[in-house]
């Protein structure tokens, strides 16, 4: 599902030179839930911009599905983003100007892979799998941090992704809604969506398959 060969990543900064990923090789199976952990810099976020194609490597290459992301241009990077990749950030993200189910809708109306008198219907379907159906009509700063979480997620998953990748998805919520929100992935998985997702919790073993641990933007042992 996910292959990265030699991928390094450096930006240039103020200081200078700064690689955040170092010679990355990286394989993915379709269907597996893998928890990238590491420490704040270590990499992580870098990691998963590079898998999502929203950012690109300095060297090496990228391979989601079969396609070289690295090598589409803009445009095309951005029609297969939003068609094969769901994206649930640490901060959540919703627009606050849209009710939760416009937030869900929005990636229907952008790739427009589903048809416009449906989309309305499967966000708050989608709302309902996450649990949060009853707040389809509310704007995102009357939920609370974690029903904004589930919003999020719902989002990731609107035009039917793939792959979904989460940046911290648990970083801000209570422990108990940290684990229905990690029971949610698993659930994803298990159904054959390929999950990855970047947190520093040691927390997350019991419920991944796999964990792929980062250091200062490499990863011992390949």
């Amino acid at each position: 599902m996910i292959s990265l060969n030699h991928v390094s990543k450096t930006y240039e900064t103020p200081a200078g030179k700064f690689a955040a990923l170092k010679d990355i090789d990286l394989e993915i199976r379709t269907g597996e839930f893998v928890g990238v952990v590491g420490k704040s810099g270590s990499g992580k976020s870098t990691l998963l911009n590079m898998v999502a194609g929203i950012d690109r490597p300095s060297t090496g290459s990228v391979a989601v599905a079969g396609t070289e992301i690295h090598a589409l241009s803009e445009n095309k990077l951005a029609a297969w983003r939003g068609r094969n990749v769901g994206f649930v950030f640490q901060f959540f993200q919703l627009l606050p100007t849209l009710t939760a189910a416009e937030n869900v809708m929005l990636p229907m109306d952008f790739s427009k892979t589903i048809p416009l008198r449906e989309r309305r219907t499967r966000a708050v379907a989608l709302l309902d799998r996450v649990g949060v159906e009853r707040q389809a009509d509310k704007l995102p700063a009357t939920l609370s941090g974690g029903e904004q979480q589930r919003v999020a997620i719902a989002r990731a998953l609107a035009n039917e992704p793939q792959l979904v990748l989460a940046d911290e998805p648990t970083g801000n919520l209570d422990s108990v809604t940290a684990a229905s929100i990690l029971d949610l992935f698993r659930d994803m998985a298990n159904r054959g969506t390929t999950v990855v997702i970047a947190t520093h919790e040691a927390d997350i073993a019991r419920v991944i398959d796999r964990v792929i641990e980062i250091s200062d933007g490499t990863i011992p042992h390949g």
